[in-house]
C-alpha cells in the first residue's frame, strides 16, 4: 500500500522551482456581495508561502521578493495572497498560485543596473539660462526699500 502522491514541483523559471509542500492554503469566506452563495461557501483562497524559511529561494531572490510584497508580508515573513474574485474554490487557489508564481517570476529577474550619463552641454546651458531668469524675475519682485 503505497501513501498519497506528492504533488509535482512549481516551475518559476529555467533555474528555480518551488516545492508545494511549502505553501499553505485554507478557504474562507469571501467578502463582498454575492447573495445566497458567498454566504453559504468558503470560496476564497487564503495562500501562505514562508519567504524566510524557503528552501527553494536563493538570497538574493527572497530579498527581493520581501521588497516587492510590501504590505503582503507579515512580521514573521509569510506571504499572504488572498483570491476571491471566481466562484470557485478551484479558480481561486489557482488565480492566487499564479499570482504567487509571477511575484517570485518577477524577484527573480535581476534589476537593470543603472548606466550613469552626463549631461549634454545644451542642457546644463538651458539650466543655467533658466536660473538666471528666475533670478531677475525674483529681483524685479523686490520693492525699492529692501535694497537699503
Amino acid at each position: 500500500m503505497t501513501g498519497p502522491a506528492k504533488a509535482a514541483p512549481i516551475r518559476i523559471n529555467g533555474a528555480l522551482w518551488l516545492d508545494p509542500d511549502e505553501i499553505e492554503e485554507s478557504f474562507v469566506r469571501a467578502a463582498g456581495p454575492g447573495g445566497q452563495h458567498v454566504n453559504k461557501s468558503s470560496t476564497a483562497v487564503q495562500l501562505r508561502f514562508d519567504v524566510r524559511r524557503s528552501p527553494s529561494l536563493p538570497d538574493d531572490v527572497r530579498h527581493r521578493l520581501e521588497r516587492l510584497a510590501g504590505q503582503r508580508l507579515t512580521r514573521d515573513g509569510v506571504l499572504v495572497l488572498t483570491a476571491q474574485s471566481e466562484r470557485s474554490q478551484k479558480r481561486n487557489r489557482e488565480e492566487a498560485l499564479a499570482r504567487l508564481v509571477a511575484m517570485i517570476r518577477t524577484a527573480a529577474r535581476p534589476p537593470t543596473p543603472r548606466k550613469p550619463t552626463k549631461p549634454t552641454r545644451s542642457s546644463k546651458l538651458r539650466r543655467l539660462d533658466d536660473k538666471k531668469r528666475h533670478g531677475t524675475l525674483k529681483s524685479l519682485r523686490r520693492s525699492r526699500t529692501d535694497f537699503s
